[in-house]
């Protein structure tokens, strides 16, 4: 792969990220407790602001959960093609989609309402599984009517180039530059919305999967990173303003124990502990249960 020479534009450029995040609170005897975040920040005049919503706490049982998901997403996104359906959604999965839907809502807002923008997702362009593919397409083209450009990070990525992950392939070249990728197909019923590329933007050497939306040409595409690469931090080779999204909407230890007594007295819920069996049966050997 021939690399791709990055050369920092300068010129003043709007940049927003946004971010979710979910933890499991507690359980109870018919369900569990789980909490929702998000956050999405800008970067204009070299400052950043942020906005931060939530935590929204949910009670899911196996009898509510398409109830409270369908209901979220028909709020979020009223277009048809928005409310498309993926059949009964798995009660360990559902924290994790809620989260996804908070996040796509947050995505077509900043596309929205920001213009001739630079846009940073956390994650790839690949629809079909938490994302119906016309709700990612929609985003995508209002963020083109606006004259922003998406750029979708992301830290980890399972593709491969002749037997080695994408993130791997060096070149004899300094960075910032871009490696584009050929012949990478997705099983169904993933899509791909947008072209990967490997990104390494500063002179640590850490590589991203980047995906950019197909829809815009090349020299849009590189003038977007290089905008990218001249107006904001790039610490390990990651933008400062996607950085602040995750670090804004994680939750603290703190944070999980204050949830956790504001249900019990609002709600009079009694969150149970559940012994780890993997911890009882193995000791120190046992990996704990896992919700993911």
């Amino acid at each position: 792969m021939q690399p791709i020479l990055l050369r920092p534009i300068h010129e003043e450029t709007t940049m927003a990220a946004c971010d979710t995040s979910t933890i499991k609170i507690g359980e109870t005897s018919t369900g569990m407790l789980i909490a929702v975040r998000g956050a999405s920040v800008w970067k204009k005049h070299k400052k950043y602001t942020y906005n931060r919503l939530g935590p929204f706490i949910f009670h899911i049982t196996e009898e509510n959960k398409n109830e409270v998901y369908y209901a979220l997403q028909g709020a979020y996104f009223v277009s048809e093609c928005g409310r498309s359906r993926f059949g009964s959604v798995n009660l360990l999965q559902n924290p994790t989609r809620l989260a996804t839907l908070l996040e796509r809502w947050l995505q077509a807002t900043l596309s929205t309402t920001m213009s001739d923008g630079l846009v940073l997702f956390d994650g790839s362009l690949t629809a079909g599984a938490d994302t119906p593919v016309d709700q990612l397409k929609a985003i995508l083209s209002s963020a083109r009517k606006s004259k922003n450009i998406v750029l979708a990070f992301s830290k980890m990525t399972n593709l491969r180039i002749n037997g080695c992950l994408i993130t791997d392939v060096t070149v004899q070249q300094r960075a910032p530059y871009l490696l584009e990728t050929s012949g990478l197909r997705l099983k169904p019923p993933m899509v791909l919305l947008g072209d990967i590329y490997v990104a390494r933007l500063s002179h640590e050497n850490y590589a991203f999967r980047l995906d950019i939306d197909k829809e815009n040409t090349h020299e849009r595409r590189i003038e977007a990173l290089e905008k990218l690469v001249g107006n904001d931090v790039l610490s390990q080779g990651y933008p400062e303003t996607l950085r602040l999204a995750h670090i804004l909407c994680t939750f603290t230890a703190n944070e999980v124990i204050a949830m956790q007594h504001f249900v019990a007295r609002k709600c009079g819920l009694r969150i149970i502990t559940r012994p780890d069996m993997h911890r009882l049966l193995f000791g120190p050997f046992g990996r704990g249960e896992s919700y993911s």
